[in-house]
């Protein structure tokens, strides 16, 4: 079976990942622990403070998560440290509330028969109220756990590594596999931890103590082990999405065809850009539209040797659309050429750094191709769906087909933006929750297909890979592209032009000697 094949061949790599998983989890619990036990203490016992740390513990988790991770690299940087930092905030509220609530809840008249008996303060919390609220301090250590151990998938987003390396990287891929294989361990883990502190909870509290004196050290020496060797191989730091590493046509094709292996950090799309602006980074994957290149001034390194296709943008939409509305083909096709590298290097721009909305940077472009019409939609037609990944170019994109098609057809549009990565879309595409969604060739070629006894010429011609693509994917799925927009948007390795150390290396080759050196 493909699932039982994909877990053999990744073994080690799954194995690697689970200790860092788990150790990225015990080591913000030890420390939410250590942290959140005394102030659970303190604010039971100084009872006016217990409203403003509450509250305050309580307003972090509310933070999404994946934007807490963001807000970690200009303050920590990126990999472990800031995802430790992250996952300990999201484990203080638990732990801090379930102990508050287990000694305020211990009966007066057992603390007065206590302080009867002659005892201390600190000889009543020791003896008296922590053993009585421990089951509930437990309870709480237990739901901190099974959180941190969700969370921590996310980690994967900042370079910490982590099951969610597996997970991130089979959404981006359209590979069921790597989710399962980064998902079902994740789950498992936090099934067995659960249980692991449900049987210490109903234990000998001095058998608990040794478990863990001994557990806990071991676990966090063979995290710190596996962690810090990320970059001991080479003095260069690189960091790529998680779809840029699986794909043939990103790094592993680049490998392949330029001899050379470079130690790297996974990190989420958006913010691999951030970690080399911010100098954490030497080396990131990137699209050669997106407007960060030319704010940050990287540079794009020349793929010399011709290993990435062509990325002609071009929308993808299901058959039965086409044939629910006549006329949505050649009204789409009236962008066919009209969006070039320039202008959508312009529109991401005004985007990202000038503060215009994606509906503004659309209705601008259309005025200034003649192909704005004011929008009076018939809202007694069924709306067409349109979906998006998740970045600028697309909302943009999205916001000009939505103003295009409700502007000459009257047709009302539904706008369903941030998908994901490219399984997400196009299985949303394929069982017909969107209607249509831009995507590019080289993407059809290499993901949606996945097709390795394509013509190798393909891969630069846009004519021909539209026929080929159209021939593959109407026979599959009945789904097919109309015209290509006019911009190419391709992979890339980009540098720092500001880091004297790249000033001479122009492309691929010359990066592949200075690594090799």
């Amino acid at each position: 079976m493909p699932m039982f094949q994909f877990l053999f061949d990744n073994a080690q790599q799954l194995l690697q990942q689970m200790i860092v998983h788990l150790g990225l989890t015990a080591t913000s619990l030890a420390i939410a622990v250590l942290i959140g036990l005394p102030l659970g203490i303190f604010i039971s016992r100084k009872q006016r403070f217990a409203s403003p740390v509450l509250a305050a513990t309580g307003m972090l988790q509310t933070i999404p998560s994946i934007a807490l991770l963001g807000f970690m690299i200009p303050l920590f940087g990126i990999g472990v440290g800031p995802a430790i930092i992250a996952l300990f905030l999201y484990a203080l509220l638990p732990i801090v509330r379930n102990t508050f609530t287990g000694i305020s809840g211990v009966d007066n008249a057992v603390v007065d028969a206590a302080k009867g008996m002659g005892m201390t303060a600190k000889q009543i919390l020791l003896k008296v109220q922590l053993p009585l609220a421990m089951p509930v301090i437990l309870a709480g250590i237990r739901t901190a756990t099974v959180i941190n151990v969700g969370v921590a998938t996310l980690a994967a987003y900042i370079g910490a590594g982590g099951l969610g390396e597996f997970i991130f990287g089979g959404i981006a891929l359209n590979n069921s596999e790597m989710i399962i294989a980064g998902a079902v361990p994740a789950a498992l883990l936090a099934i067995v931890l659960d249980g692991l502190l449900a049987y210490f909870q109903k234990a000998d509290i001095r058998k608990s103590v040794k478990f863990f004196s001994v557990f806990v050290p071991i676990l966090l020496v063979g995290f710190v082990l596996q962690s810090s060797g990320i970059f001991v191989k080479s003095g260069i730091k690189a960091a790529f999405s998680p779809e840029f590493i699986g794909r043939n046509d990103g790094l592993p094709g680049i490998e392949k065809q330029y001899g050379f292996k470079i130690p790297y950090l996974i990190i989420a799309p958006a913010l691999v850009y951030k970690a080399m602006n911010e100098g954490y980074v030497d080396v990131i994957d990137g699209y050669t539209t997106d407007s960060r290149i030319k704010a940050y001034k990287f540079k794009i390194l020349e793929d010399d040797l011709k290993t990435m296709p062509a990325y002609f943008a071009a929308p993808l939409i299901r058959q039965d659309a086409l044939s629910s509305y006549p006329d949505l083909q050649a009204v789409m096709n009236l962008l066919s050429g009209k969006i070039t590298d320039s202008t959508i290097l312009a529109l991401n721009y005004q985007v990202d750094f000038d503060q215009i909305s994606p509906k503004h940077a659309a209705t601008a472009f259309l005025k200034s191709t003649d192909l704005y019409r004011n929008s009076v939609v018939d809202k007694g037609l069924a709306p067409i769906k349109i979906g998006s990944k998740i970045f600028t170019e697309q909302y943009i994109l999205v916001e000009i087909y939505k103003q295009l098609i409700e502007g000459h057809l009257q047709i009302p549009v539904e706008a369903i933006t941030g998908l994901g990565g490219t399984k997400i879309c196009f299985e949303a595409l394929i069982n017909g929750e969107i209607d249509l969604y831009p995507e590019y060739t080289g993407t059809g070629l290499e993901v949606l297909l996945s097709d390795k006894k394509k013509p190798a010429s393909l891969a630069a011609n846009e004519k021909s890979t539209l026929t080929y693509l159209r021939k593959n994917m109407e026979s599959s799925w009945d789904i097919t592209w109309l015209e290509p927009l006019g911009f190419n948007n391709s992979y890339a390795l980009m540098v720092n032009a500001n880091d004297p150390t790249y000033k001479h290396i122009n492309n691929i080759s010359q990066l592949a000697d200075h690594i090799l050196q």
